[in-house]
């Protein structure tokens, strides 16, 4: 490797979902591809995740006012593609992904929360969404694990859950067998662009260094996407969001669907062995260097006192928890974008440079690889990531000088 100077059609920094399944579609398409991973494949956010299928519109933008609301509202189109998307994963990637798409339910404690629900599903409805809510007798009927305090109940059936440890590399070897290349343990530590318009990046790997030549890259990489597109001066307005997630001991199968909470962070679910799954969105705590600046490349740190939030709003929507044992807690760093939208598609100010990264990249990650593949190829992005293209922020790069 040390010395190679290659030429590919695309350069994917980031093995994670987006970024491997981005590379299965290109490869497919015909191009020339080759991903770059500076740990293990599915090692950053997408393998530390819970792995939730969540499409109905989440409790952080209808908490955060009309615009939020209405931003979660447009979302619902995309959500609706990607019900789709995941439905038929299995047959498209030719092995089983521990997809379970049972229904979902997103709980109300209050009369208070129940009005919100009931304005939510109202809108889901109009946009072709079928989510439709359910009253506490209702509830109780359906899930009878689930306290019989709870007010109600948004219920949507195509929610779900699905296994982040396996997805990732059924993409990978998929790709890989269309005649991508995947290099692990290799980061980029350079990248520039040239006269023409092309990029020139310089990869480190266990073999040494290697020159990439290129037209196109793109950064899937997560919370690292700002610090890579620093290399040429731009902007993207991502920002680390250390989480945590949790597991009991198995059980009887006692919880068959994805749970959600309207007012609360909690997201639960219980897998095939019988474990329960616990997260909803609390964060960790970032490491720090010696100046008290975050330290991006360590793991974040469990917070007790938001463990002990997250169990008891969980426990509170479920009582049979408490006889459980807590297993293990983890914590991944995700990132969220200014607006709170994932950022998918070219940058304005660099032509033939793409992004893709911010929240609900599980759940809408495989159907946002294969969008953004085809505006990759085709130079020009689909209606539907028109509310997520990097343009919004063009602004951002107002100053950035490129050759």
């Amino acid at each position: 490797m040390t010395g190679e100077t290659s030429n590919f059609d695309i350069l994917i920094v980031g093995g994670g979902l987006v970024g491997c399944a981005s590379a299965w579609h290109l490869a497919r398409l015909g191009l020339k591809v080759l991903v770059a991973e500076r740990g293990h494949l599915n090692s950053g956010a997408s393998g530390q995740n819970a792995g939730s299928l969540h499409f109905q519109i989440e409790r952080r933008f209808l908490e955060q006012g009309e615009k939020a609301a209405a931003d979660g509202a447009r979302i619902v189109t995309l959500n609706r593609l990607a019900i789709e998307e995941w439905r038929g994963i299995e047959h498209m990637l030719g092995r089983a992904l521990d997809v379970a798409m049972h229904g979902g339910l997103m709980v109300a404690e209050t009369e208070e929360q129940m009005a919100l629900l009931a304005f939510k599903v109202a809108r889901e409805n109009e946009l072709g969404l079928s989510t439709k809510v359910l009253d506490s007798a209702l509830l109780r009927e359906r899930a009878p694990s689930l306290s019989p305090h709870l007010a109600g109940a948004a219920w949507l059936v195509d929610e779900g859950h699905a296994n982040p440890r396996i997805l990732v590399d059924a993409f990978a070897e998929g790709a890989g067998e269309q005649g991508a290349r995947i290099c692990t343990g290799t980061a980029l530590t350079g990248l520039s662009m040239a006269r023409d318009g092309t990029y020139s990046a310089v990869l480190s790997g266990p073999d040494g260094e290697m020159r990439v030549n290129t037209p196109r890259v793109l950064l899937a990489s997560g919370h690292w996407v700002p610090r890579l597109a620093g290399m040429l001066g731009l902007n993207v307005p991502l920002y680390a969001a250390p989480l945590m997630m949790s597991v009991t001991d198995r059980t009887e199968p006692v919880l068959p669907y994805l749970i959600q909470h309207v007012g609360a962070r909690l997201s639960m679910k219980q897998t095939e062995d019988g474990n329960l799954l616990i997260g909803g969105g609390w964060p960790s705590r970032l490491a720090r260097r010696a100046d008290g600046t975050p330290d991006l490349d360590r793991p974040a740190a469990v917070e007790m006192k938001n463990l002990r939030a997250n169990l008891a709003v969980a426990a509170r929507v479920m009582p049979g928890l408490a006889q459980r044992s807590l297993l293990r807690t983890w914590t991944g760093t995700t990132c969220i974008s200014a607006d709170q939208l994932p950022i998918v598609g070219e940058i304005p100010a660099a032509p033939g440079l793409f992004v893709a990264a911010g929240g609900s990249l599980f759940t809408l990650g495989p159907v946002l690889a294969r969008l953004l593949a085809r505006t990759i190829a085709e130079g020009s992005a689909p209606e539907e990531l028109s509310m997520f293209l990097p343009r919004r922020f063009a602004h951002l790069d107002a100053f950035a000088v490129l050759p």
